[in-house]
């Protein structure tokens, strides 16, 4: 879920009370009971894998498909091992009002025989020392204080614990719905915490395509401000500063916006974008262990971020009474598209549990809760404008103000402000841009880390705008884009030249030739000629979306045992796409062979004994300088399962382990093998052959004309050597990756690798000397030689790395019943080199349904009649059904790689946001009005057409 997305959760805090109290964390991919099905998930090269690196199907398929796969809500505490039998049962109490304090609970509706076991309210907490962990990002309180207004409407003011599941069933049926049991004092007005946020992102290109730009975020600064009432309080435009400057530059965009002749055309438009749930079908739940006699604290909890949660559980504690020794965190299969990254609830759950009286407490969010404190999408308004000259049709500047509305925990509502800003450009380059990002705090249901991480709101906008300019233009909606796009070695607006080759123009000349555009009048006059009372439409849009955090971080190990069988470790897990199949396959594409035995969801690696601040975007430059000489230091451990970072980031660790062993284990020892017979051996006469002709595939070791070899004789040659056989590494990116070099034993000169700590396990032929460098853990961790890390002036980039997609719609409107009918669509994509063709086709269906569900039918009232009532549930929230997305007539092109040697990259975001605005340009095609709101539901249109 899920950029740089993501402002950081610092751990500085917690690493000094943690060492200080000497508090272990421990955090695994949940291992399943005897029949659990995730062991049939394990890769291998069974039938689970057609050829190496190519599956037959994902490895949980077996499982998913017979509805035998487990998920962290399956499991009881009679499920874990270790745990007690007995399994206590938690809810929420939460608000309803957010306009009047709270005095207290009236529990009267409950009889003596169903009053709760135990009652959690703010005052313990207090009493208790229980604070939340990283209140800047999730609120100053768990729970509202007696006399306080709630900050957000539905905000929890107790927990209720009770020890058996028929008294808590009971209990909760009663209170549910019920509107006397939070009672209220005096009427205070809403009372949201200050507002979160405010940023501004303005360029001014140079006088050359290749010179220093005049302005912008990368070479000089974004601008910050605080608030004045509910406005920004911007810097006055000066000369002294960066943030002067900046402002000065703002002042002469919007000058020549104003000043704008007859030869160019301005548009003004403001775009509203809705709150949405992302109806996960795994609702929020954890089910935790605080053992008071060991100090340990156990977790079985759905996140998509655990190194996170499991640190942050363990700061809360440590600072509390309660003793703590030990933070023990199992991690099920989840999904979560953002809402389970960096949410308050999985804290909630560990105040339960230290409420528990030494039982295990499960706290699960049903439907109705999960509406009311589940994280949103952000609502967006859009102020937009833009300067088109009209002989050219290019573009001459933009500007956009974009206030995204958080609700009432700050959590990522900065970060998803000024993302949303710096992608508003789309796919077009500007030559002068002003983007504001403000994130407001409000009474509403809190909002997060929702898929298109404010990008979908702020590139529909743009998109609907470019439509509506290329026709008072009287231009093609593609030849207006394909005389504006960003081509390769363009600047962005933050500055920065994105990543490898930007394939949007190719993408735009194939929507450009394709039927449905090509022929959209002809087939608008016969559709609507055969249909009386619809309206037939065609709509484009095109996107693209970076993906990664700009504080990417990974671990993966990989070992070769001496019959050839691999072994995976890796700090991924699975969450829906498909992940851990993608993992092992690229380790087939390079080795020949998929790992035999993995591990995924692993933070605990003690071979790599490393530290952190983790404070990867606000470390100055001096300072990470000085803190990168030490080599057990990183910016940043690991990344959660968020920010589409998989494919690429996640498997640059994977691929960069797998050439490691390739070419320190493989090539030595296939080599030593080729070389036998004497005088040199079968590999005298080509001794001109290189690393570069090794071929693996297919469990053979082969190239250059040499006899095959088994990958079991390489590997018991490796161990024989004493070469390195296991290679573990940790990876870092800030829109760039970090490089070290290092000495490896038995090499001259320094290697240079695209990682910044590793450690290697030698074969059982080691000298010696060599075999006792092997003292941690039973590894040789390698301290660096020297580092390399990207700058920390890169955090100001926004993004480098962008995955393209373009999407055609067709549709039918009833004119009578305003109803919208999607009769087909057809899809561009460019993904880079596929891993798994199969698993990029489902995440494309799966993102076109979330975002025709965005743009037609989805939407939440933000304040009193919203989901914080608890009363919402999908009766009344709709979401598309397989009726309403074409699913049989709906295609999708993916562009072939450039070459064999592309990287793969991030599609899991930007697959549901080109058809927002695709759908609302053909709603406009098929009826000549323009929706600047989403979502466009019938009543609307019954009212344009009327």
């Amino acid at each position: 879920m899920p950029a740089s997305h993501h402002a950081p959760l610092s751990r500085r805090n917690f690493l000094k009370a943690g060492a200080a109290a000497g508090i272990a964390v421990k955090v695994s991919f949940l291992a399943p009971p005897a029949r659990a099905q995730l062991l049939e998930a394990r890769p291998s090269d069974g039938p689970a894998w057609a050829a190496p690196g190519r599956p037959r199907y994902r490895l949980d398929a077996i499982a998913k498909a017979t509805g035998s796969k487990t998920f962290s809500r399956d499991y009881r505490s009679r499920d874990l091992a270790g745990w007690p039998t007995t399994q206590a049962h938690a809810f929420l109490i939460a608000a309803t009002r957010a306009d009047r304090a709270f005095t207290g609970l009236d529990l009267s509706r409950l009889p003596p025989s169903l009053q709760p076991d135990r009652i959690v309210r703010h005052e313990d907490l207090v009493v208790d020392k229980v604070a939340v962990p990283h209140a800047d990002f999730f609120g100053d309180w768990f729970l509202v204080p007696a006399g306080e207004t709630p900050r957000l409407l539905g905000q929890p003011v107790a927990i209720l614990i009770y020890h058996d599941f028929p008294r808590f069933s009971a209990a909760k049926r009663r209170l549910r719905f019920a509107d006397d049991v939070v009672q209220y004092g005096a009427e205070t007005g809403a009372k949201p915490p200050a507002h979160y946020g405010a940023s501004r992102w303005v360029r001014i290109e140079g006088d050359t395509a290749d010179g220093p730009d005049r302005f912008s975020p990368y070479e000089h600064s974004p601008i910050f401000a605080g608030f004045s009432g509910d406005e920004p309080a911007w810097p006055q435009p000066g000369q002294d500063g960066a943030f002067a400057q900046g402002m000065a530059a703002a002042q002469t965009i919007a000058a020549e916006i104003d000043a704008a002749g007859d030869d160019a055309l301005v548009m003004r438009r403001t775009y509203l974008s809705q709150s949405t749930d992302a109806s996960a079908m795994e609702a929020d739940n954890g089910n935790v262990w605080y053992d008071p006699a060991s100090g340990i604290l156990h977790l079985m909890m759905a996140t998509q971020s655990p190194y996170d949660v499991a640190e942050a559980a363990a700061s809360l504690v440590a600072t509390s009474r309660f003793p703590l020794k030990e933070v023990d965190l199992k991690v099920g299969y989840t999904v979560g598209y953002g809402t389970k990254d960096h949410h308050i609830f999985p804290f909630l759950c560990v105040v339960a549990a230290l409420y528990g009286d030494g039982r295990p407490v499960r706290l699960a969010n049903d439907r109705f809760e999960q509406f009311q404190n589940g994280l949103k999408r952000h609502a967006f308004r859009m102020d937009n404008a833009l300067l088109v000259d009209r002989k050219t049709g290019r573009f001459r500047a933009m500007t956009g103000r974009y206030a995204c509305d958080g609700g009432g925990r700050p959590n990522y509502s900065v970060a998803v402000s000024f993302v949303g800003a710096t992608a508003a450009q789309s796919i077009y380059y500007l030559p002068k841009s002003d983007f504001q990002a403000i994130a407001h705090a409000s009474r509403a249901v809190e909002a997060g880390s929702t898929r298109g991480f404010g990008t979908l709101q702020t590139m529909s906008a743009t998109e609907m705008m470019v439509d509506e300019a290329a026709a008072l233009l009287g231009l093609d909606a593609i030849d207006l884009r394909l005389r504006n796009v960003l081509r390769t070695g363009q600047r962005n607006s933050q500055g920065a030249v994105p990543a490898g080759a930007l394939r949007n123009e190719e993408i735009l000349h194939k929507a450009a030739a394709h039927p449905l555009w090509r022929e959209r009048q002809a087939r608008k006059a016969a559709y609507e000629a055969a249909h009386p009372g619809r309206r037939y439409g065609v709509g484009f849009a095109q996107v693209h979306k970076d993906y990664g955090t700009g504080a990417e971080a990974a671990v993966c190990s990989l070992e070769l045992d001496a019959q050839g069988a691999l072994s995976l470790r890796h700090v991924a897990h699975e969450m829906g796409p498909g992940v851990t199949t993608s993992q092992a396959a690229m380790v087939g594409d390079i080795l020949g062979r998929v790992p035999a035995r993995t591990e995924f969801g692993v933070v605990r690696w003690p071979e790599m004994p490393l530290h952190t601040t983790d404070q990867p975007y606000t470390t100055p430059q001096a300072e990470e300088d000085k803190r990168a000489q030490d080599p057990h230091w990183v910016p940043r451990f690991t990344s959660p399962m968020s920010a589409t970072n998989s494919a690429y980031y996640l498997g640059h660790a994977t691929r960069t382990a797998a050439r490691f062993l390739a070419d320190h284990a493989i090539w030595p020892a296939a080599r030593s093998l080729w070389a036998r017979g004497g005088k040199g051996g079968a590999l005298a006469s080509y001794n001109e052959l290189t690393r570069d002709s090794l071929r693996l595939a297919n469990g053979k070791v082969l190239g250059g004309g040499l006899p095959a070899l088994s990958l079991a004789e390489v590997a018991a040659e490796a161990h024989r050597l004493g070469l390195p056989v296991g290679v573990t590494l940790h990876t870092f990116n800030r829109w760039q990756w970090a490089e070290a070099e290092f000495d490896l034993p038995g090499t001259t000169g320094r290697t240079r690798l695209p990682i910044d700590a590793l450690s290697l396990r030698y074969g059982a032929g080691a000298a010696p000397e060599r075999r006792a460098l092997m003292s941690t853990a039973g590894w040789h961790f390698l301290p660096r030689a020297a580092v390399f890390y990207p700058p920390t002036q890169r955090n100001n980039v926004g993004s480098t790395y962008y995955s393209p997609m373009a999407t055609l719609a067709e549709v039918a409107v009833d004119t009578g019943s305003g109803e919208v009918t999607i009769l087909s669509h057809h899809s561009i994509l460019e993904c880079g080199r596929q891993i798994v063709p199969e698993l990029v086709s489902g995440q494309v269906q799966g993102g076109l349904a979330m975002g025709i569900g965005h743009a037609l039918k989805e939407v939440l009232p933000l304040y009193e009649d919203g989901p914080g009532d608890g009363t919402w549930n999908w009766n009344r929230y709709e979401l598309p059904r397989a009726r309403d997305v074409a699913l049989w007539n709906q295609t999708v092109e993916i562009l072939p790689p450039l070459s064999e040697t592309d990287p793969p990259k991030g599609i899991a975001e930007v697959v549901m946001i080109a058809v927002v605005p695709a759908l609302a340009n053909a709603v406009a095609h098929a009826i000549g009005h323009r929706f600047h709101e989403l979502p466009i539901r019938p009543e609307r249109i019954r009212e344009a057409l009327a």
